[in-house]
């Protein structure tokens, strides 16, 4: 079910008009009871950087993990490819008609593939996954009776290929579920907004440092845009593309 990280663009729109709004409700509210003394600016000053310093480490630590599982879904793709590419050549040691008939399923199912990982929305997706579930019930009954029946190691070179074809789309798929938990969103939320409200309660002069109020919400916004944009394997503009897979059903055809 797709969620507010799954649209990156209004990721970035909310929050920045969040923070924006939050930094200038503590300039415009809170100001007044700034501490007078230097020495209490100097602490607030000190509580307001480490404040600032543990957001920019969160949204570090965040934007770490939404590249590991960008590098995980496209190490996946490039897995699938590999074994639906071998998968194809050991087919060859099956009978002529059976072998044209489990190659004939394997671009199939690759075009599936493709389609999976082209596919911009989640419309069209559950008509994919239910035919690519058809499809590697086809394909591993089309090497289940021949293996059955002439139980050799070649025959077992090909029920392994086909197992490891199954199993790739397994393993994209979690991949793909595998997101940044929600709770590290709402962490990095409420770190962000009480950062810019102790932001906007340090300033003394609220028309002078309009333009200050206006950086820290738009730089966070940006980086939650570009979290998002990234943990999102369907949402935004940054993808993986399956260029394996293109690459090798030119192969094939």
């Amino acid at each position: 079910m797709p969620t507010l990280n799954d649209y990156p663009a209004a990721v970035f729109v909310l929050s920045l008009l969040l923070l924006w709004l939050c930094a200038w409700f503590g300039a415009r509210h809170l100001a007044k009871f700034t501490p007078k003394g230097d020495e209490a600016r100097e602490d607030f000053g000190t509580v307001l950087a480490a404040a600032l310093t543990l957001l920019g480490l969160i949204i570090g630590f965040s934007f770490s993990m939404a590249i590991s599982r960008y590098d995980q879904r496209k190490n996946y793709e490039e897995a699938e490819a590999n074994a639906i590419g071998t998968e194809y050549l050991r087919a060859q040691f099956l009978a002529p008609a059976e072998a044209a008939e489990t190659q004939a399923l394997l671009r199939e199912y690759l075009a599936q593939r493709e389609a999976f990982y082209s596919a911009s929305n989640g419309a069209r997706l559950p008509a994919n996954e239910a035919r690519t579930a058809e499809l590697q019930e086809q394909l591993w009954n089309a090497v289940r009776a021949p293996a059955a029946a002439a139980p050799n190691q070649i025959m077992a070179l090909v029920v392994s290929g086909m197992n490891d074809v199954i199993n790739s789309q397994g393993y994209t798929q979690a991949a793909w579920w595998n997101r940044i938990p929600r709770a590290a969103w709402w962490l990095m939320a409420l770190i962000a907004i009480l950062c810019n409200i102790m932001l906007g309660y340090a300033a003394r002069h609220l028309r002078k440092r309009a333009v200050l109020l206006s950086v820290v919400p738009l730089l966070v916004a940006i980086a939650f845009f570009l979290i998002a944009d990234i943990d999102s394997p369907r949402g935004g503009v940054i993808h993986v593309p399956p260029q394996n897979l293109r690459a090798l059903s030119a192969t094939l055809h």
